[in-house]
């Protein structure tokens, strides 16, 4: 209720308001509220299907309370949430309203970080059956200034998802944690802004679990039926794809991957694009040929020869968090590198 006054008739009357115009309650499309990845942004509702999205905002008070739909959820998300950059809580997206709470009156910096969205299960066609969709925050949020010198993106399958990265068993996503993957630590180490995108079993030309296209299709997309934030300004786009295309032959997965790099180029004109040999080898030389093929000197092939053993894995194909961390590594002394090179020329 809101009291309003009309001083000349010294007349008061209370004024019924709408929930969402409540002090309190802040809409996702919110602009003190800071996305990084692939999220659908609207008035009712943001919605992310990656693993390792994330979501930054401030708040006062001792308790701020994040909403969510989980209406058609039969799988839920787990996230992590971190107050003031202190410890990590997992919270899996089960319920209409998680509270976060902090010490003192603030102000208090919260991150909201994407654990795992399990891959096994509808996250293409809405209505989702799992995923993150938060409806909006209450409590009192205020600006914030986030800034970053450069922008990456990260393309891949069930690696780049962080699937098995903390255990074997991928049976649920207690194992799964995109936080722990390369992508994460990379752009972190580099204090870069992130778009983590990896969809398990998907290929440049098999399809993925969970209803998710193969990779040239679902390029472009948050979902079935939502359109991707353009890569039109990434810097570094890094591509993991390969392992699961084991079925095709090499003439027609160069191809296609090749058609794949195009379409990043024509998308991002200005970025590096480094394409990854993948960690298993399967279709190490095609991938080698399709960026030789395209002749863009601003497109590489990545030897990844080496980078890790089987010590390294989980399972069969999944990098530990050591894997990972041995990953990232390599990937920030090559973009390191790479920087220092370009500002020599530039």
């Amino acid at each position: 209720m809101r009291r309003l006054l009309i001083p000349a008739l010294g007349l008061a009357f209370l004024v019924p308001q709408p929930a969402h115009a409540t002090a309190d309650t802040v809409r996702p499309d919110d602009r003190r509220l800071a996305y990084e990845g692939h999220w659908s942004r609207g008035p009712e509702a943001a919605v992310s299907v990656n693993s390792g999205s994330r979501l930054r905002f401030r708040f006062t008070g001792n308790t701020v309370h994040a909403l969510f739909d989980v209406a058609s959820v039969t799988v839920p998300a787990q996230v992590y949430v971190s107050v003031d950059g202190g410890p990590k809580q997992r919270y899996a997206v089960d319920r209409a309203d998680i509270e976060i709470t902090a010490q003192g009156r603030g102000p208090h910096s919260v991150e909201l970080s994407v654990k795992d969205v399990f891959s096994r299960v509808n996250r293409w066609v809405p209505p989702l059956q799992t995923g993150v969709t938060l409806t909006g925050l209450k409590g009192r949020i205020i600006s914030q200034h986030v800034q970053h010198e450069r922008q990456f993106v990260f393309y891949g399958d069930s690696i780049t998802q962080g699937v098995n990265a903390l255990c074997g068993d991928n049976s649920t996503s207690d194992c799964a944690d995109g936080t722990a993957a390369y992508p994460t630590l990379v752009a972190d180490a580099l204090h870069a802004s992130l778009t983590q995108v990896g969809f398990g079993r998907q290929g440049v030309i098999l399809a993925g679990n969970g209803g998710v296209p193969d990779a040239r299709d679902a390029y472009g997309w948050n979902y079935a039926g939502s359109a991707a934030s353009s890569d039109r300004k990434a810097d570094v786009i890094v591509v993991n794809q390969g392992s699961n295309d084991a079925a095709y032959g090499a003439e027609e997965f160069t191809a296609a991957y090749r058609a794949y790099l195009a379409r990043l180029r024509q998308a991002a004109p200005h970025a590096r694009i480094l394409a990854l040999r993948p960690f298993n080898g399967t279709h190490g030389a095609d991938v080698s040929a399709a960026v030789a093929q395209l002749a863009d000197p601003r497109t590489e092939f990545v030897d990844t020869t080496g980078w890790i053993s089987t010590e390294d894995l989980n399972d069969a194909v999944h990098p530990s968090v050591q894997g990972h961390r041995k990953v990232a590594d390599r990937l920030i002394t090559l973009l390191t590198e790479g920087a220092h090179r370009h500002d020599d020329h530039a």
